[in-house]
């Protein structure tokens, strides 16, 4: 694996990551539907498990805020990386491409936030699963175009 492969693939995830939050502000404004507290309580939950302090009052909520995103993009990035050790280089049909990345970034999310404690995905209703399918595939498919876009036809890297 070559170290621009992992760079494009960082690259990618970080391209996915700005769609899904796009996406999920979009939604937000459309429906007019608040933001998720789950980023705020992901990192409540990693900071009691890391034994780090965020603080009291404001500073502690103005580090919640700035964390979270953090938190999801690096997820997204990392996601990113693992795709380009999976396709070594090479161009992905896009189809493909984008349910493997949008899927394996929703799991990493659900699942973190399963493990974790904060929510439990088997109690979601319909809207709740639309919330979250939508954006995790307008991710997939940023990522994974990006990804081909990055990627010489041949298959040949650059």
């Amino acid at each position: 694996m070559r170290r621009v492969d992992v760079a494009d693939g960082a690259i990618a995830g970080a391209v996915g990551s700005t769609a899904l939050n796009v996406v999920s502000y979009l939604d937000m404004a459309l429906r007019g539907r608040p933001e998720s507290n789950v980023p705020q309580e992901t990192v409540d939950r990693l900071a009691g498990i890391a034994h780090v302090g965020l603080g009291s009052g404001d500073q502690a909520a103005n580090r919640r805020s700035g964390l979270g995103p953090l938190i999801g993009y690096g997820l997204g990035i990392a996601a990113g990386v693992a795709f380009a050790l999976y396709a070594g280089g090479r161009r992905q049909p896009l189809p493909m491409a984008t349910g493997l990345l949008g899927a394996g970034v929703m799991t990493m999310t659900d699942g973190s936030i399963t493990v974790l404690g904060i929510s439990d995905p088997r109690t979601w209703r319909r809207s709740d699963w639309i919330s979250d399918i939508i954006p995790h595939l307008a991710y997939g498919l940023t990522a994974a175009a990006t990804w081909n876009r990055l990627r010489r036809p041949s298959g040949r890297g650059r």
